[in-house]
Order: structure tokens, then sequence, then C-alpha cells
């Protein structure tokens, strides 16, 4: 069964940073494409990143060139390295995976979470 866990979430100031870790078990992890979303109160979930099974990525406009996605495929994980961190990053960010090429619209399997709050 495959499994999701982030880490790595925290309480930091306005132009801080934060790197958020998700680990894969449970099956082949360089099979997969896994995407960050982020849900903050009173609003709908968004695709904050994503990243291929090869590799290739897509960000969100509101944090290009302050977040970085990427992926260990021996370690079973992926990185989200944000940087410049602004309040409205605040929220619950998720990773989720899918067996596929590309992260699609309903990945099926989703980690529990972990709170990133930023203050100004």
């Amino acid at each position: 069964q495959v499994q999701l866990v982030e880490t790595g979430g925290g309480l930091v100031q306005a132009g801080g940073s934060l790197r958020l870790s998700c680990a894969l078990s449970g099956s082949v992890f360089g099979g997969y494409a896994v995407g960050w979303y982020r849900q903050a109160p009173g609003k709908q979930r968004e695709l904050v990143a994503d990243i291929s099974r090869f590799f290739s990525t897509n960000y969100v406009a509101s944090v290009k060139g302050r977040f970085t996605i990427s992926r260990d495929n021996a370690k079973n994980t992926v990185y989200l390295q944000m940087n410049s961190l602004k309040p409205e990053d605040t929220a619950v960010y998720y990773c989720a995976a899918e067996q596929a090429i590309r992260i699609g619209f309903r990945p099926p399997y989703w980690g529990q979470g972990t709170q990133v709050t930023v203050s100004s």
C-alpha cells in the first residue's frame, strides 16, 4: 500500500525559508509523479508545484522563483524548498502521488499534510 508522509512544516518569519519533504513507501518511487498542494483556511486547495517521473517541473505563478521542487529517487523522497516566504504562503501543505508520467487532476495517494505558517 502506498503511503506518503510529509515533514518539515513549521512557523517562520516572512522572508525566511523552509524545506518540506515527502517520503513515499510501499511502491517503486521512480514510477510516480508527485505534486505539492496547499490549502489555506477558507480557500480551495491548489497545486503549487509538481515533478514528473522524468524530473520536469511546473509551478503556480505565485511561487515561481521562490519555490523549488526536486526528487531523490534513491531516497524515495520529493522536496519542496521554499524561500522568500510570504504570509500568503501560510497553508497546510500536502503531497500527492500518481503512478503516471505527470500528476493528474485526481492523484490517488495523499499525505496527511504539514502546516506552514509565515508571520509578518
